[in-house]
């Protein structure tokens, strides 16, 4: 299975710490991000992974990279970790010139991907699921031949932050997309089913962005492109086993930094405690 991550945002809802280093590069506990994101796509199945950089990405490069300077401490086992998820899968880069949209990033793998579906993967998003999360969608794509994209039920003030899905249900957990809406307000919307940014997409996709013309924030958006694929093609929305942690603001990424460091061990002992005494120190100043 081939798989692409779009890795060129700019990540300015985490400035000044992205001015220097990209989003997909901020740690949860003591790994970036992107490598989460690698991960998840090599136990889904993934053997060919195309990341989509930008300017100031190169320590995306570097950190899949062989190091000569860490080399005395080749059997460090996040190292040795690191190195495995290497040989599992060849992990390519391609540079988007310019941050025109999600879709405009996608299209810079057309000529890896050729004329095979292929799975998507946000690179500041991650997916905990069993199974993985593009297995479930792959396995609904080889049973409808069609692109299959994830989605779960968001909030009424959170509607506006995604793409939307509209479309009957034809089994359980999985509906046809007969309309797709980027960022809607609550009146626009077709229903509370968002995009979650995990695909599989056919190479039509491809003649569908080509014709799709900048939407909103003057992006190419991936939604917009679906919308125009659905009108010939099926397009599906599946609901799916797992969770999702998004890392798009600072909340969202230290709420996932808390809730994978008291999964350690080691740190959970530590952390609980002090957590406990922090909140107790909140109630007793009121």
């Amino acid at each position: 299975m081939k798989v692409v991550i779009p890795a060129a945002g700019l990540g300015v809802r985490f400035l000044p710490a992205t001015k220097s280093q990209p989003k997909e590069m901020l740690p949860i506990v003591d790994r970036p991000v992107i490598q989460y994101v690698v991960e998840e796509a090599v136990a889904a199945g993934a053997d060919d992974i195309l990341i989509v950089t930008g300017r100031g990405k190169r320590s995306l490069e570097d950190h899949f990279d062989f190091s000569p300077e860490l080399a005395k401490w080749s059997d460090h086992p996040e190292l040795t970790r690191l190195e495995e998820l290497n040989r599992k899968a060849r992990i390519h880069f391609v540079r988007q010139r310019e941050p025109r949209g999600l879709a405009d990033a996608i299209a810079c793998a057309r000529h890896h991907t050729g004329s095979e579906a292929f799975g998507v993967l946000l690179g500041d998003t991650i997916n905990v699921c069993e199974p993985p999360l593009l297995r479930q969608l792959w396995d609904r794509h080889e049973q409808r031949s069609a692109s299959v994209l994830a989605v779960e039920e968001v909030p009424d003030e959170k509607v506006g932050d995604y793409g939307i899905i509209g479309g009957p249900e034809v089994e359980p957990g999985l509906y046809r997309c007969e309309r797709l809406v980027e960022k809607p307000s609550l009146a626009d919307a077709p229903s509370r089913l968002g995009i979650t940014g995990a695909y599989v997409l056919t190479p039509d996709i491809y003649s569908a962005i080509e014709k799709t013309p900048p939407g909103v924030g003057g992006e190419v958006q991936l939604t917009d492109a679906l919308q125009r694929l659905a009108r010939t093609h099926p397009v599906y929305g599946a609901t799916f086993q797992g969770t999702r942690y998004d890392i798009g603001d600072r909340f969202l990424w230290v709420r996932t930094n808390l809730e994978f460091a008291l999964r350690d061990p080691e740190l959970s002992r530590r952390l609980r405690p002090y957590l406990v005494s922090l909140l107790n120190e909140g109630s007793d100043r009121k």
